[in-house]
């Protein structure tokens, strides 16, 4: 498990000076079975999850009572309430595994306090945090700027194995309509 985080940090920041084991008494480790929720909505989101392997969504219920899929994590990528977390309050969202998962949690003292012992690790979190606010911003842009159609063309051409990975009814959750309405999409494509 220590390797998994050792090779994704190796992909940002220099490790001569981190001790992965040290860095790895910072975590809790923790399996999760499928459709296993880390993180309720109303809850205090104490961690900040990094998927050793599995898949996890975050989503939260909208008015219609639907739930509205936000973000998913798969291996190597981090999932949390960001604001929640960083304030310690009572997220809105829901924190799920899609598939039976194995994800490294850290609490933010502990966030804190690997950051104190070492310091490159500060510039490894800018990273996720810089990367997870650049795709926030591109799904963004394309939920304004792409037609429904486009946005799921888009995403199956940029990530395909991820499309086949994720049950549809989630894929039409993250992009903002129904399973039904992609079905259509899907089969005016094959047609």
């Amino acid at each position: 498990m220590s390797h998994i985080l050792q090779m994704h940090l190796e992909k940002f920041i220099p490790l001569e000076s981190v001790d992965i084991d040290a860095v790895m008494n910072y975590f809790d480790i923790k399996k999760v079975a499928k459709k296993e929720n880390l993180l309720m909505e109303g809850q205090i989101c104490r961690y900040h999850y990094f998927v050793l392997n599995g898949l996890l969504r975050k989503f939260y219920i909208n008015e219609k009572g639907v739930e509205q899929t936000t973000e998913f994590a798969i291996e190597t990528w981090w999932l949390t309430d960001n604001m929640a977390f960083e304030h310690h309050f009572p997220t809105s969202f829901n924190i799920q595994a899609v598939e039976t998962s194995q994800v490294l949690a850290i609490t933010q003292e502990n966030q804190e306090k690997l950051v104190a012992e070492f310091p490159v690790m500060e510039r490894y979190f800018r990273f996720v945090y810089q990367r997870a606010f650049a795709a926030a911003q591109m799904r963004v842009k394309y939920l304004f700027s792409l037609s429904k159609e486009e946005f799921y063309f888009n995403l199956l051409r940029n990530q395909p194995e991820f499309v086949q990975r994720v049950p549809q009814y989630l894929i039409a959750s993250f992009l903002g309509f129904t399973p039904e309405y992609l079905s259509e999409i899907r089969k005016k494509s094959i047609s």
